[in-house]
């Protein structure tokens, strides 16, 4: 099992940038792909990035030139820099995980295993 955690949450006005980290705990070798999605009231779960062991990254259309996701594979570590964040960018996100990555799906939250508790993020303007 994995247990994922996340931290870095919180306000911030339009223009500003925040931080999210998340770190694995637990079998942490199966942790190929990890990656953000987020949500925001009434709406449907969105994919906002993704990052393989490799350090490849893939983001959603919304975040694209204005978030980075990377990782520390030694701390099991993945963060998503949030930058020019926007009143849209509020929502819940979530950190999630999985053993294995493809490029039909990654976008698509069912095919992620693991899942964290979510950090709120309020953007105003």
């Amino acid at each position: 099992q994995v247990q994922l955690v996340e931290s870095g949450g919180g306000t911030a006005q339009t223009g500003d940038s925040l931080r999210l980290s998340c770190t694995a705990s637990g079998r942490t070798s199966s942790m190929y792909t990890m990656g953000w999605f987020r949500q925001a009231p009434g709406k449907e779960r969105e994919f906002v990035a993704a990052i393989r062991s490799t350090s490849a990254t893939y983001y959603g259309d919304s975040v694209q030139g204005r978030f980075i996701i990377s990782r520390d594979n030694a701390k099991n570590t993945v963060f998503l820099q949030m930058n020019s964040l926007k009143p849209e960018d509020t929502a819940v996100y979530y950190c999630v995980g999985d053993s294995v990555f493809s490029l039909a799906n990654y976008m698509l939250s069912d095919r992620y295993e693991y899942w964290g508790q979510g950090t709120q993020v309020t953007v105003s303007s």
